[in-house]
């Protein structure tokens, strides 16, 4: 197959996905049981694909954990996410080469 048939397939399921909603949910969501859980949804999506990948992204445990934790106290803080993420990646870098010296 060619690549211009890949990125056709890839744009339609794309489209569909996006359009099938829309076309089939016509009247306002009243239920706040399921308000809620639509808003939480993107939340939880993130975090279920963000977090394996910090843990294997250095290379070393320790490191990603040291990096994850000064992230958390930091957003904790409610420091802006631009400050959480440098911090905590120069937190794990610094932490990866003291443990590469012991």
């Amino acid at each position: 197959m060619s690549i211009a048939i890949y990125i056709l397939l890839m744009a339609l399921t794309t489209y569909l996905i996006r359009m099938i909603p829309f076309t089939l949910m016509r009247k306002s969501i009243k239920s706040r049981f399921i308000k809620s859980f639509l808003y939480y949804i993107p939340y939880a999506v993130l975090s279920a694909m963000t977090f394996p990948a910090i843990f294997y992204s250095t290379g070393n445990e320790i490191s990603a954990i040291v990096g994850t934790i000064a992230a958390l106290v930091l957003a904790f803080y409610k420091k802006p996410l631009i400050v959480v993420s440098i911090v905590a990646a120069a937190v794990a870098f610094v932490t990866a080469v003291i443990i590469k010296f012991i």
